[in-house]
């Protein structure tokens, strides 16, 4: 299943989105303008989703409070939207359609409420909150129906989408010295502290599969490196290994704790490739430590890897080598400029200038990157 179609209102940067997307999708545009928070709506679904408890109200609060994902630009309209349209393709109509709106209640501790949830399945409304229950108990408002077992029969194929989301933004000295890092523990483990406790909890048919398969791409910009294997030490902790061949003649293996940093996060991002199957993978800034080689292949790659699976990527990038790929549709790149009301959405085909160079033969580095540049200018404050 696949995310066709995203509405937003007053969430974090952005006053009002509403934008196609596609199996690949590239977020682009300057610094803060808002492309980690426009990847954050699809984890605050995610963790409304959970099935671990908490629910809307952790979601919210993990996140600093409704004050902190409110668009500034919402002025007294308090009622932050979400609407996602689901389908299993991008040529026909959405499967599904699951919009919801939340604000501050009045008076009390000011707990957050449903302002209205709404489900659709095939254009036919079968979730329409408030309804009777609602009104009779308004306390009934600070959960959604999505993460209720009992509400969401009708509807929990959306829940299981949602909930197998996948968000990975490594950061190596985590999994290098876990143990140094005591306070890292945060929901879904989204800087790899524990992600070789992913990788061991697989099955072992699989897990040696994707190792074998991330060691034959490593290979490309890491021809030293052979053998990718798991491994536990004798206290039983997970480990990864791999022989580094080197001037020695009999080579010498190494453990994650000695692989550079632009390593660990290619085994990262080909481990989250390999194991979203049918789910969402959300990228930032993939670019981050790599060689500019490789990272010219990492569209490629991505499409390579998610042939037959039917995931969907949604990335952010600054990166030229990524955008220069030829292969990437005008269709796929969102493009986001910040305006004095907020980050202003756009598909690149949407906006004529672009789509004119872009069918003239230009890649989207060329077309795109200009169009989104700041002013050189505003560094001469700095001289």
């Amino acid at each position: 299943m696949y995310i066709q179609h995203l509405k937003l209102r007053n969430w974090r940067n952005f006053k009002t989105v509403d934008i196609d997307l596609r199996e690949r999708v590239f977020l682009v545009g300057p610094n803060a303008c808002g492309k980690s928070n426009l990847l954050d709506v699809f984890r605050f679904l995610r963790d409304i989703a959970a099935r671990d408890g908490g629910g809307l109200h952790r979601a919210v609060s993990e996140r600093g409070g409704i004050t902190k994902i409110r668009c500034l630009y919402a002025r007294r309209y308090p009622t932050i939207e979400i609407e996602i349209h689901l389908g299993e393709d991008f040529t026909a109509d959405p499967k599904w359609k699951y919009a919801i709106g939340i604000k501050q209640k009045k008076g009390g501790d000011n707990p957050v409420i449903l302002d209205y949830e709404r489900v659709w399945k095939e254009n036919q409304l079968i979730l329409d909150r408030p309804d009777d229950d609602d009104k009779k108990d308004d306390d009934l408002l600070t959960q959604t129906a999505l993460e209720q077992l009992k509400s969401n029969a009708e509807f929990r194929d959306i829940q299981n989408f949602l909930r197998s989301t996948l968000y990975l933004h490594l950061v190596p000295q985590l999994l290098r010295y876990p143990d140094a890092f005591e306070s890292a523990n945060v929901q879904a483990d989204p800087f790899g502290r524990n992600f070789l406790e992913r990788v061991v909890k697989t099955t072992d048919r699989t897990r040696k599969s994707r190792l074998k398969k991330i060691e034959e791409v490593l290979k490309i910009a890491v021809p030293q490196i052979k053998e990718l294997k798991d491994i536990k030490d004798e206290m039983g902790r997970p480990h990864l290994e791999s022989v580094y061949e080197h001037w020695r003649p009999n080579a010498g293996k190494q453990r994650e704790d000695q692989f550079s940093d632009g390593t660990l996060r290619l085994i990262a991002l080909f481990w989250s490739l390999l194991e979203a199957n049918g789910s969402l993978l959300l990228l930032e800034e993939p670019e981050l430590s790599l060689n500019s080689g490789i990272v010219t292949k990492l569209p490629a790659l991505i499409a390579r890897l998610q042939k037959d699976k039917k995931s969907q990527v949604i990335l952010s990038t600054h990166s030229s080598e990524i955008l220069s790929d030829e292969g990437i549709d005008g269709r796929e790149v969102v493009v986001m400029n910040p305006t004095k009301e907020g980050t202003s959405v756009k598909v690149a085909n949407s906006i004529q200038e672009i789509h004119n160079l872009l069918e003239s033969g230009l890649t989207v580095a060329d077309t795109v990157l200009p169009y989104i540049r700041p002013s050189i200018d505003q560094l001469e404050l700095f001289q």
